[in-house]
């Protein structure tokens, strides 16, 4: 009995016991599921797709990669919120972030009468206290703003050439802007005269480096005309404006209609200035020219508000009152009228006269009547001080009796033809005369300008100075374009060839090189590329590697005739591109070449004409291709 009744306690506690951890096994599996089902759901409902749930026993282990740092704690929070916490197991990674861009390194550079403000944001490599420096020597004395920011990141290329070409740019304008940025650069500046634009928009774009792109906004405030005056002159050449001042536009346009009216040319020039004396000057010049057409031949001169209309010597008294008449009626208010009608002169009387000429080579020669040797030194003097001293020749006598204005009107005379680029001036007692050549757009109105404010009012004066453009020294300039083109027509006649397998110039082509260099002088820091060319034969590293060498001989003989080859490259390209069949004699031949090719600072194309000395055999040209980066590899070759 007692065997038996352990027994059955025995099994009733085992019975018990497994029953317990049946129990025990199914409750964990239902909170496993539970948890990992809850989690899993509230993560789907925030978007957490990518998550992976996995329960074991009390704990819940999170995987999967999350795509921000701040999305993984999110979901470790969203999981929290369904279980304790303290049984979530992180094992979530997080994708892997790129670096982050470099900033917009980018500096506004201000210059005026107070001095230089420089604001924006450079890296770090940048010598900040060298470029500060630099701003204090352009400065001066004036105050230098630094609101510089630098930050540690690389340099992006281009950006050294950039800022350094925008400092050399604000040295050259008192009053300028300048955006810089890696390889542009924008400038905006004001400019004291339309020859001083054009002046610095050249210099500045060959002072630019051959990739920068630069952006030039330089404005030409209109000149200031002291006293405003024009002259319009008919005789027996023509009528013609001998000096021409306009206000405004609209005043120009009506100007330039009524001298077109009494018969000048349609190309007449008028400046635009300041210092107009009445708003309704257009009206009395107008008017005036219109009176003078009227009488047939005279001048009609204009000093501010003093008008002084000369008419032809012979012109019928009664004809000349009615014009006049009928001129001072209709003139606005504050202008004043002198008319004048000489009369006719004896052609056998000899009036006393000076003369100066100066040629084109610059020699000037004083010849006619001088007052008195102090007049002779003081005129020779000053024309050796204006022409230079080895280049006047005095052959003038001294006569008595000469008006006692006479020295005045001889001086004025000289300071006139220092003006032209060649002409001659006469003086006589009643008027003095000036005609030839000039480079200078605006001489009629200075001139003019000069003559009505020394000989003074009512002066008679005649202008007959014509503007050539090759004489400008900067519109007589050939432009890029032409300069290639010129290199164009001498590589017609004579090709640059080199000694077999050698990058040495053929004596034969010296002559050619010669004369290359002679037009690259004149074109002046040419942003160019000098390009060789091989054919075919032979090994692909040898043909480039000669062409290289080809090309930089070409540019060593430049160097050698003095050119300025600052702005220009060499590169070598072998046996690419041909231009010709490389099957035959003459194919090859025409392979065999140097090209120069124009590099725009401004743009990311090479976009000239390429001139090619194959030209004379095959008279082929080569399309345009892209931009290089300004590196001085290249070359020609041959086998």
């Amino acid at each position: 009995m007692r065997l038996s009744a352990l027994l059955s306690i025995i099994l009733t506690f085992t019975a018990a016991a497994v029953i317990a951890l049946v129990a025990a096994s199914f409750s964990v599996e239902l909170i496993e599921d539970n948890s990992e089902i809850g989690v899993r759901d509230a993560l789907d409902r925030q978007g957490m797709t990518w998550a992976e749930v996995q329960a074991d026993g009390l704990k819940v282990t999170l995987t999967g990669t999350a795509p921000t740092e701040a999305v993984r704690f999110s979901a470790l929070t969203t999981a929290g919120s369904v279980v304790d916490a303290a049984r979530v197991i992180d094992q979530l990674d997080v994708q892997a972030q790129a670096d982050i861009a470099p900033p917009r390194f980018s500096v506004e550079i201000l210059r005026n009468d107070s001095g230089i403000s420089i604001i924006g944001l450079i890296p770090a490599s940048t010598d900040r206290e060298a470029v500060a420096e630099r701003f204090g020597a352009v400065a001066g004395k004036a105050r230098v703003a630094d609101l510089l920011e630098t930050a540690d990141y690389p340099a992006p290329g281009g950006w050294d050439d950039a800022l350094a070409f925008a400092i050399t740019a604000i040295a050259q304008l008192p009053r300028a802007k300048a955006s810089v940025e890696a390889n542009r650069v924008s400038i905006t500046a004001i400019s004291d005269s339309a020859t001083a634009k054009a002046q610095m928009e050249n210099k500045l774009k060959k002072a630019a480096p051959p990739r920068l792109r630069l952006t030039l906004d330089i404005a030409a405030p209109r000149p200031v005309i002291t006293p405003f005056t024009l002259r319009f002159e008919i005789d027996d050449e023509g009528a013609r404006f001998d000096a021409c001042s306009a206000d405004t536009e609209a005043a120009r346009r009506r100007i330039l209609a009524a001298g077109n009216e009494a018969g000048a040319a349609e190309d007449s020039r008028c400046t635009i200035g300041l210092g107009v004396p009445s708003p309704r000057w257009a009206e009395a010049v107008s008017r005036s020219i219109a009176a003078l057409s009227e009488l047939g031949a005279g001048s009609v001169s204009f000093a501010d508000a003093d008008i002084t209309l000369t008419a032809a010597p012979g012109t019928a008294r009664n004809k000349f009152d009615h014009v006049v008449g009928e001129l001072e009626n209709a003139l606005p208010e504050v202008f004043a009228l002198r008319a004048r009608l000489p009369e006719a002169e004896d052609p056998d009387a000899g009036p006393p006269e000076f003369s100066a000429t100066l040629s084109p080579e610059g020699q000037v020669q004083l010849r006619g009547r001088l007052s008195d040797a102090a007049l002779r030194d003081l005129a020779e003097s000053y024309a050796k001080a204006r022409f230079g001293s080895d280049k006047v020749y005095t052959a003038a006598r001294i006569v008595e009796g000469l008006p006692a204005d006479w020295s005045a009107r001889v001086l004025v005379a000289l300071e006139a033809l220092s003006s032209l680029a060649h002409g001659a001036v006469t003086v006589t007692p009643t008027t003095l005369s000036i005609a030839g050549d000039t480079g200078n757009a605006e001489a009629n109105t200075e001139i003019s300008t000069l003559l009505a404010g020394r000989l003074g009012e009512g002066s008679d004066y005649n202008i007959d100075v014509t503007y050539r453009k090759k004489l400008d020294p900067i519109a007589g300039l050939p432009t890029p374009e032409e300069c290639v083109a010129e290199i164009g027509e001498i590589l017609k006649v004579g090709k640059i060839n080199f000694e077999p397998g050698s990058a040495t110039i053929d004596a034969s082509a010296l002559g050619t090189m010669d004369d290359i260099a002679e037009i690259l002088k004149r074109c002046s820091d040419l942003p160019l590329e000098i390009q060789g060319y091989t054919d075919s034969q032979g090994r692909e590293e040898m043909n480039l590697a000669l062409s290289q060498s080809r090309a930089e001989s070409v540019l060593n003989e430049l160097r050698a005739r003095r050119v300025l080859t600052g702005s220009f490259a060499a590169r070598g390209y072998g046996e690419a591109e041909p231009i010709a069949d490389n099957k035959t004699e003459a194919g090859r031949e025409a392979n065999r070449r140097i090209e120069f090719r124009l590099i725009r600072p401004d743009s990311d194309e090479q976009v000239s004409e390429t001139t090619l000395e194959s030209n004379a055999e095959t008279g082929d040209t080569v399309p345009t291709e892209s931009e290089t980066d300004g590196s001085t590899e290249e070359g020609s070759g041959d086998e």
